[in-house]
């Protein structure tokens, strides 16, 4: 197993030069918001912005196979006196993530506090240096790690995922009210619908709905937020998953939508 190089570290503050921190969140999971994350990554770096995100989910984390890196573990460096964790860089991205200190096929059996205490020692001895947008993608639900990471960094604001599905948009929901509760007070920037419809790739102007129809769309619609996207189920974007390299990064529709993403998050921040 690998060594987990936060422990025994000093505890600081996140680096004061990061100018946003957006939550990736959904309330629900198989939606495929991690998916939405790294490639909103991607699509901002593409787009001339120094960005990081940071993988908040310690059970099940995804993004080191996503984009390619889960073979690579972060070094500890001593920066002014204090020891620094430095992410991982890949597509213009700096990445950070529990699966770089822990075996793939061992669960992490942590109870919740120890679960939210190792992230956030993570979170703040990384040295993310200066970064237009950090991205936390957090994990399915609205517990201990939700509200600590709330706690810990001052969000700019919250992108939801769901799908159109109605199973998955009553989660959703509860999710978006978490970070509009007055005690939290976390702007939501917008929803987003990922498996909207399937295209099959040799037919590319046909749409099957097979999660249902805007449902997302609905409901953003009800709560009073923007529809930030609406991105299909194309095989191209699992297989650029599983194969960790994210599609925003191919000259396609697939790539083309997450860049269009990535523009209305940044003028929304902006």
């Amino acid at each position: 197993m690998k060594q987990h190089a936060y422990q025994g570290l000093h505890y600081v503050k996140p680096s004061p030069q990061i100018r946003h921190v957006v939550a990736v969140a959904s309330g629900k999971g198989g939606v495929g918001k991690s998916t939405v994350a790294v490639n909103l990554a991607v699509a901002l770096a593409q787009q001339g912005f120094k960005v990081g995100l940071m993988d908040a989910d310690v059970y099940g984390p995804s993004i080191p196979k996503m984009t390619g890196t889960e073979h690579e573990q972060p070094a500890v460096q001593v920066i002014a006196g204090v020891e620094r964790i430095i992410p991982v860089e890949r597509y213009g991205v700096k990445w950070m993530s529990m699966g770089y200190f822990s075996a793939a096929d061992r669960p992490l059996i942590w109870r919740g506090p120890m679960a939210t205490n190792a992230l956030r020692q993570l979170l703040n001895q990384v040295e993310w240096g200066a970064l237009d947008v950090l991205l936390i993608d957090l994990p399915p639900g609205t517990g201990d790690i939700h509200v600590s990471m709330i706690q810990e960094v001052k969000l700019s604001g919250a992108v939801v995922v769901s799908t159109p599905q109605a199973v998955a948009l009553t989660d959703v929901e509860k999710g978006v009210h978490m970070f509009l509760n007055d005690k939290v007070n976390v702007p939501v920037l917008g929803l987003v619908e990922n498996m909207a419809w399937f295209t099959p790739e040799e037919l590319p102007q046909n749409k099957y709905y097979i999660f249902g129809k805007e449902g997302a769309a609905r409901l953003a619609e009800k709560l009073h937020l923007p529809l930030l996207a609406q991105l299909p189920i194309v095989q191209s974007i699992c297989e650029s998953g599983d194969e960790g390299t994210p599609i925003a990064l191919k000259e396609n529709a697939a790539g083309a939508a997450f860049l269009a993403l990535a523009d209305k998050i940044a003028a929304t921040l902006q």
